[in-house]
């Protein structure tokens, strides 16, 4: 059958192309242009961060805010195995391993009580990925952290418009990366953003991001002529790529609240097969705002969602199954190290389904995937 509902669809607003026209008559394409500049103020003021920079990807936030904090060989950093191997890639780029722990089965986040165990003198850092927008128990990640003096970098990829006790998250730790990936709630294509909580990195983070030079401050007019001062790479997204962006940002509660009532509709629709014992359904944590990134369910175990992802893609829908552990890739096993028992990161990573979620995703086109999962479970 040919496909009906695909299962991601860009976020689309209609005056992307008008501000990307702008940006080109500005004739400043390249780097931190006006668009940029509008959308890090944008997020600085939405998440209430101390600094804000856009960069081309959330793997390339990670990387840069890895150089800000020195990681370097022989370093460990703490990390579930259930997340995006970008999570994992910005610090073993810089020599560093990565200690995988087990998740919790109701967020699919890393379990908080885990962590303190996982901790040696090599340790470096703690980097808590917030699965589906829903938050990690930052409170606890935070207190383990100041304990035992590592750095926290938020993995909040899929997290923007979502919170923690009222506090948007990718502002806990140090850092917080952002993803405007074309899958993503708001997107530039590709693209990121790097939240700094604390002042005291900005301007070796503008140098970093600017090839090493202090370009940033040349700019702004505070110095006559920029030079190399630092080690350093184009973190940098076009400006066109920006002016995407804001089109969205501007829009971004009318877009949070369009993927909220498809998310609610879903789980509304498909809560008797649940009560039946047949599904499980995403749990959020009664502190915790998420911004409807995804909508999965669970089956008994991995022939049954691969049975049931068979027969949607059979009725036209495209679901998508997510994230093969990283502990169990070959890239895993020659960069990292599991601690502890994979009690629950396997098992409920075969057991997860996504069901099409995005902007302009009908009422009738969900409640037709919803119709389709309870036909299957009939």
């Amino acid at each position: 059958m040919s496909i009906k509902i695909n299962f991601n669809v860009p976020p689309y607003t209609g005056k992307e192309v008008d501000y990307m026209k702008e940006a080109i008559e500005n004739q400043k394409i390249c780097g931190d242009g006006p668009f940029t500049r509008k959308c890090g103020k944008w997020i600085e003021e939405q998440t209430g961060t101390a600094r804000c920079l856009l960069t081309p990807s959330c793997t390339q936030a990670t990387e840069l805010a890895a150089l800000l904090l020195d990681i370097k060989e022989g370093d460990e950093v703490i990390l579930p195995s259930y997340t995006f191997v970008s999570t994992a890639d910005a610090f073993v780029l810089r020599g560093a391993r990565a200690v995988f722990v087990d998740i919790r089965p109701d967020t699919m986040n890393i379990d908080e009580t885990l962590i303190e165990d996982a901790i040696t003198e090599k340790t470096r850092a703690i980097a808590p990925v917030h699965y589906a927008g829903v938050s990690c128990e930052m409170d606890e990640i935070m207190e383990i952290a100041k304990k035992h003096h590592l750095a926290v970098v938020e993995d909040a990829a899929q997290g923007i418009m979502a919170s923690y006790k009222g506090k948007a998250l990718g502002t806990f730790g140090e850092f917080g990366c952002f993803s405007f990936h074309e899958t993503k709630n708001l997107s530039m294509g590709e693209g990121g953003a790097l939240l700094i909580r604390d002042e005291k990195y900005i301007e070796d983070a503008e140098i970093i991001r600017e090839k090493g030079t202090d370009r940033s401050k040349y700019h702004r007019g505070q110095v006559d002529k920029y030079r190399w001062q630092n080690y350093g790479s184009s973190y940098l997204p076009s400006d066109m790529n920006a002016a995407y962006l804001y089109a969205q940002l501007e829009l971004a509660e009318e877009i949070t609240q369009a993927r909220m009532d498809r998310w609610n509709q879903y789980k509304e629709l498909l809560s008797p097969l649940a009560e039946e014992g047949k599904i499980e359904l995403p749990y959020i944590p009664g502190h915790c705002v998420h911004n409807a990134h995804m909508f999965y369910i669970k089956t008994k175990d991995l022939d049954e969602r691969c049975r049931l992802d068979a027969f949607l893609k059979e009725k036209g829908i495209l679901p998508a199954s997510h994230y093969v552990p990283l502990h169990s890739a070959p890239a895993g096993l020659k960069f990292g190290r599991f601690h502890g028992e994979d009690k629950y990161t396997t098992k409920e990573s075969e057991r997860l389904l996504r069901l099409p979620l995005f902007y302009k995703l009908t009422a009738d086109e969900a409640e037709y995937v919803a119709e389709q999962v309870r036909a299957f479970y009939r």
